[in-house]
This record gives structure tokens, C-alpha cells and sequence, in this order.
């Protein structure tokens, strides 16, 4: 039986409007959002001019697990990504255990991010700090997003591609403008620093390329997935990386020292360009967060679509609009939830777990594979992005992985235990209604 024929057979039929650059956007915004402007401090204070090498030498680690997915993502052509990956390989209860913790991870990503930034541009316009500019800002940012993909997938694509560009813009302009401070003791130190700390450091670097699995969602709406979606990972991940060591270069050496003060990339723009630089830095740190808001708010619903075509959760979140052809009730429940715990706040006790549930995703993930590739017809092998090396790369991935996670703080997998816990028990009280269906099912 093929991976196809296994999977629901009456699934209504969502638009292919999704093209490679599409993709790549996706990813993209996926990836980097708020990080880029935190982490060079951050890994700067720790590791000093080791910093930007630290993020090619992770994103290599990481790229093997980009690799496994993509092989996995090759196989399907429907949307659910690490939901239909794990389904497939381990049926139904692990299936909405990786997709209730990944939509969990992503929807109070998004409200955490929708909060960031106000925070940013309050550092510009006080107004958006606090009090009713915060809330203004955060709802028309939700509402907007949420309108924008109700109407149709295209209009999604369309407003990161807006956020893209008006992010890397000047943060590219921040590279030109500060690679004339690089020299060769900064590229090729003489004296290295020790890193005291390199399990947490690395669980740091982790930030900066975690979000990519999120494109492979949306696969039902991909055209030509099989060929595209490991295409678009490989080269965005890649591009990710070397984007990182750039800026971290950049700041460095135009800001010595730069990482035991905290200073930021809005140091390194006034120092560039003075107060301008203030504003422009302010400004794509706001339109950074905003492409992976955009981002989420594509992708995430299609999660949850996906769970209900597979008959994991109620049939209202499958929903398709008659008009726009996007699955609006997904939308609309992603939107509202995120904009409830944007305001109130609730969310933050979600954070210290999520990288630690990112990772436990992609153990499953990985290990699903062994499987799916036995399951695979002889034409879907042909046609799928087969990895060399037999499992070599994904048992670098699985171990990447486990070392990374292993590195997490014990109320970090306390958190997360608790998220699994509730979404075994949603799993538990949807049984009935499941068994309902299948019965319905049989009698037609």
C-alpha cells in the first residue's frame, strides 16, 4: 500500500497557489524573526570572536536535520508536515501529540512575538509601549494578519513577502555598511576565547534556524511539492546561516567588546549611521517579527486542518471556505486565540519549553523515517529527494537533536510533560467522537 492510499480519502482539495519563492518566504520568516536581533549579544557575551563561526559550525549540525526533513517532506504532497509524517510512521496518538505540541509552540510564538513588537517600536514611539497604544497595535496586527490569509493563500504569500524585504533591507544594509570594520584578527583570531558553557550556548545557537519544519505544513498548497519543499529548506537554512555570521561579524567588530556590555544591533546602527540607524534598525526589527507572524499565521492553521482531516480533531477546524478557498476556521481560531493571550500575557510561562518541544518534534520526525521509506512504493522512492549515505545523516540528526534537548533546563521538560499531558487528554475525549465518524463512515 502506498504512503497516498494509506492516508483519508475524501479530503476536500485545497489551491496549489504556492510557488518556489513563495516557499522560500516562507521558510524565511519561519526561521528568522525576533532572534536575529537578540542573539548576537547573547552569543557574543558567551563565545567573543568565536561567535560568528559558532553559527555556521550549528548550522552545519542543523543542516543534516533540514536534510531529513526534506527527505521526508518528498514523500508527501498533502499538508500536516511533522503531523502526517508521524501519523503515517506511528498512527493516530502520536500523530496529535507532535501536532498539538508544535500548534501549541507556534500559536503562543505568535502571541509572543505580536507582544515583541510593541516593544520594539515603543523604543521609537512611546505611545505603542503600553496602555491603549499596545493593545491598538497588537489587535490591528492580529486582525490584519487574519484577514490576509482568510481571503486566500495568495494574499498571505503576498503580505510576507512585503514583511521579507522590508526586514533583510536593512539589516543587508547594516552588513555593507559595517564590513569595513572586519579585519583578520577578527575573522582569524590569534587567541581563542574559551566557552564555559557550550551545551547552553548551543541551545542558544538552536534559536537561529528552529521554525524551518513550519513550510512543511503547508504542502497541499505547494505546487509541485516533492521537488520544491527540499529545495526550499536546504537553500533557506543555508542562507540563514551564513546571514547570521555575517551580522554577528558585523557587530563584533564594529562594537568590540559588544557582547559583555548588551549592546544591540541598534548600537550598531547608530554607530553606522547615527540616528537614522536608530529608526532603521527599530523599524526591521518590527517588520522581521512582523514576516514571522505572517508566517504563522499561513502555516499554523494548515496544522490544525490537517489534524482535522486526519480525523484528530473536530471536523469544524477542517472547514474550507466556499469562496476563498482557505481553511477559514483554522484561520480564524489561530487569529483569535493568539490575540487573547497576546493581551493577557498568560503565554509566557510556554517559552522556557519551547525550544526543548521543537526538538522532541524532531526526534519523532526522524525517526519516523526508517518506516515511511519502507512503506514507500517503488515510484514514490523514485520521485522522493532520497538522502546518500543510507541513514547516515539522520542518525547525525537524531543525535544532534537528543544532545541539544539533553542541554534544557528540568522545569523546561516539566513544561512540556504538562503539554503533552493535555493534549493526551484532548486525545482521550475526542476517542468518542472519532468512533462516531468511523461508524458514520461504515453505515454510508
Amino acid at each position: 500500500m502506498s504512503l497516498h492510499e494509506s492516508q483519508v480519502t475524501h479530503k476536500a482539495q485545497l489551491i496549489r497557489g504556492i510557488g518556489f519563492a513563495g516557499l522560500i518566504i516562507l521558510v524565511l520568516n519561519s526561521v528568522i524573526g525576533a532572534g536575529i536581533f537578540a542573539l548576537p549579544a547573547a552569543i557574543s557575551a558567551r563565545a567573543g570572536v568565536l561567535s560568528p563561526w559558532l553559527f555556521l559550525v550549528v548550522g552545519l549540525l542543523i543542516i543534516t536535520v533540514v536534510l531529513t526533513f526534506a527527505e521526508l517532506a518528498s514523500y508527501f504532497k498533502d499538508s500536516g508536515g511533522p503531523v502526517l509524517f508521524t501519523t503515517t510512521a506511528f498512527g493516530p496518538l502520536v500523530g496529535f501529540s507532535t501536532g498539538w505540541l508544535l500548534f501549541i509552540s507556534r500559536m503562543t510564538a505568535f502571541a509572543a512575538n505580536s507582544t515583541v513588537m510593541a516593544v520594539y517600536l515603543g523604543a521609537v514611539w512611546p505611545w505603542f509601549a503600553d496602555g491603549i497604544g499596545r493593545t491598538t497595535l497588537i489587535v490591528s496586527v492580529c486582525s490584519a494578519l487574519t484577514l490576509a490569509n482568510y481571503l486566500g493563500v495568495k494574499d498571505g504569500v503576498r503580505t510576507m513577502a512585503v514583511f521579507t524585504f522590508l526586514k533583510l533591507a536593512p539589516i543587508l544594509l547594516l552588513i555593507i555598511l559595517g564590513l569595513q570594520y572586519v579585519g583578520a584578527d577578527t575573522l582569524f583570531p590569534a587567541e581563542m576565547p574559551t566557552i564555559d558553557d557550550l551545551g547552553g550556548t548551543t541551545l542558544l545557537l538552536i534559536y537561529a534556524f528552529v521554525g524551518f519544519e513550519s513550510a512543511t505544513i503547508i504542502s497541499g498548497e505547494a505546487k509541485n511539492p516533492k521537488k520544491m519543499m527540499p529545495k526550499a529548506l536546504v537553500t533557506t537554512v543555508i542562507a540563514t546561516g551564513l546571514l547570521y555570521f555575517l551580522i554577528v561579524l558585523v557587530y563584533i567588530s564594529v562594537l568590540p567588546g559588544a557582547g559583555e556590555s548588551g549592546a544591540t544591533l541598534i548600537d550598531v546602527g547608530r554607530e553606522l549611521m547615527g540616528p537614522a540607524g536608530v529608526v532603521l534598525i527599530t523599524l526591521a526589527a518590527f517588520f522581521s517579527i512582523g514576516g514571522n507572524l505572517a508566517s504563522n499565521m499561513l502555516a499554523v492553521p494548515r496544522l490544525t486542518f490537517a489534524l482535522a482531516e486526519e480525523r484528530l480533531l473536530p471536523r469544524w477546524f477542517g472547514h474550507i471556505h466556499e469562496k476563498y478557498a482557505t481553511p477559514s476556521n483554522s484561520i480564524l481560531f489561530l487569529g483569535g486565540l493568539g490575540l487573547v493571550f497576546a493581551l493577557s500575557g498568560s503565554f509566557l510561562w510556554l517559552a522556557a519549553a519551547s525550544s526543548l518541544t521543537r526538538l522532541m518534534l524532531y526526534v519523532l520526525c526522524i525517526g519516523a523515517l526508517p518506516i515511511i521509506r519502507r512503506k514507500a512504493t517503488e515510484e514514490e522512492r523514485r520521485e522522493s529527494y532520497r538522502l546518500k549515505g543510507g541513514y547516515t545523516i539522520p542518525v547525525i540528526a537524531l543525535m544532534v537533536s537528543v544532545w541539544i534537548g539533553l542541554q534544557s533546563e528540568m522545569r523546561s521538560w516539566v513544561v512540556t510533560g504538562s503539554l503533552l499531558g493535555l493534549g493526551l487528554l484532548f486525545y482521550a475525549l475526542a476517542a468518542r467522537r472519532r468512533e462516531r465518524w468511523a461508524s458514520q463512515d461504515k453505515s454510508d
